[in-house]
């Protein structure tokens, strides 16, 4: 934890309309470590992830970018720091193949026609680099399985060399097998020196990969755990607010005043 962070978020607030989704949080995001952003439904998690993205942009506190203030107020800003985020959606398009995909926006051109032979050997490239087994780079992503339109969607987000890549529970709906090879793929990023943000419910997956938990409850942090030293009940219980009931409050009053008005510890009257 000594090194610097790339990215740091400081009392970052967000409100719509009458809602207050975060309210004063802290994040930091070092490289080569997997931070799990955890919380349940409504900690403001996915709101976070949209104000670093530049989906939505800050109404108070600041962000970072490696020590120097940065104002992130559309994705264009987000990219061009070097941050990639992968949503559930994945918004891949189905009809085009796997190459068309991955360059989907950033298309190599020559002469203004497309370079398909570049882009696919590129694309192979990437994809043996990241051991992600892919037989036919060019057949349509309707044909994939689950897990593999999950890793094309997660290399599309590193075909512009970021530092910092958001997932989105990227192991949601998958199988045992294909999440699995998700998982090896974010060991992967994290053994390539990014900076990798991980939301997700599943407990087990964020124990196995993360070095790291965030937590947000009611859109405020909550903990900030090292997974190595912290038990997965713990997590949970700061998810959940375990720690913070009816129960706990009532632990830590004062115990009420039995003294009487003139000064008398209530003896006499018990007798």
């Amino acid at each position: 934890m000594t090194a610097a962070p790339v990215l740091a978020l400081r009392g970052v607030s967000k409100r719509f309309g009458a809602v207050q989704a975060l309210t004063d949080v802290d994040l930091e995001i070092r490289s080569g470590e997997v931070t799990a952003l955890v919380g349940d439904n409504g900690a403001g998690k996915s709101t976070l992830i949209k104000t670093i993205a530049g989906v939505h942009p800050i109404d108070a506190g600041s962000i970072s970018f490696k020590g120097r203030p940065v104002r992130i107020s559309r994705p264009h800003d987000a990219q061009d720091l070097g941050i990639a985020t992968v949503y559930q959606d994945l918004a891949l398009c189905d009809n085009l193949d796997v190459v068309a995909n991955l360059f989907l926006g950033r298309e190599i051109r020559r002469r203004h026609v497309l370079d398909s032979v570049t882009m696919e050997r590129r694309a192979r490239e990437l994809l043996d680099t990241l051991s992600i087994r892919i037989p036919n780079v060019r057949i349509p992503v309707a044909s994939l399985s689950g897990g593999q339109r999950q890793v094309v969607a997660i290399a599309r987000a590193l075909v512009g060399s970021p530092e910092v890549v958001i997932l989105d529970e990227p192991t949601a709906a998958l199988g045992v097998e294909q999440t699995a090879q998700v998982l090896d793929l974010v060991e992967r990023l994290r053994d390539r020196g990014l900076a990798v943000i991980l939301i997700s419910h599943n407990m087990a997956d964020v124990q196995a990969v993360a070095d790291d938990v965030a937590v947000l409850r009611l859109g405020r942090n909550n903990g900030r755990f090292r997974v190595a030293d912290t038990s997965g009940e713990t997590i949970i219980a700061a998810i959940t607010g375990a720690a913070d009931n009816a129960a706990s409050r009532r632990a830590t009053r004062k115990p009420p005043a039995t003294d009487d008005a003139d000064g008398s510890d209530g003896t006499e009257k018990a007798r």
